[in-house]
């Protein structure tokens, strides 16, 4: 059985998460967590909430064992952007945009070893 968490509006880019993401695709959830902790990115912190929040949803919601979830799928896709103007010469405007992402994580147990 598969288990889904969204980490809505994130206020990091995609493409900056996506990077992170690509890291922990396919691990168990202890060791993603592991690899997240000594990534140097704070949005590492982001990806790894998002994992424990589908961890707790699996074995609270599930009753799935916490050693056996490896995550099944991983994602960023664009949330949001908000549009600022900054000043530049000649009276002219410089187009500032600020992305956001939702972070998806589905995990699943581990099949019988």
């Amino acid at each position: 059985m598969e288990v889904k968490s969204v980490a809505k509006n994130v206020g990091v880019s995609p493409r900056k998460i996506r990077l992170i993401v690509d890291a922990v695709r396919g691990k168990k959830v202890g060791e993603a967590l592991t690899i997240l902790q000594f990534m140097p990115t704070p949005a590492a912190d982001l990806v790894a909430r998002a994992i424990k929040s589908a961890a707790a949803n699996a074995e609270n919601n599930y009753q799935m064992t916490a050693g056996e979830l490896r995550i099944a799928e991983i994602f960023a896709d664009a949330g949001h952007t908000l549009h600022r103007m900054r000043p530049l010469s000649r009276g002219r405007s410089g187009h500032i945009l600020k992305r956001s992402s939702h972070i998806t994580v589905v995990v699943a147990e581990e099949e019988g070893k």
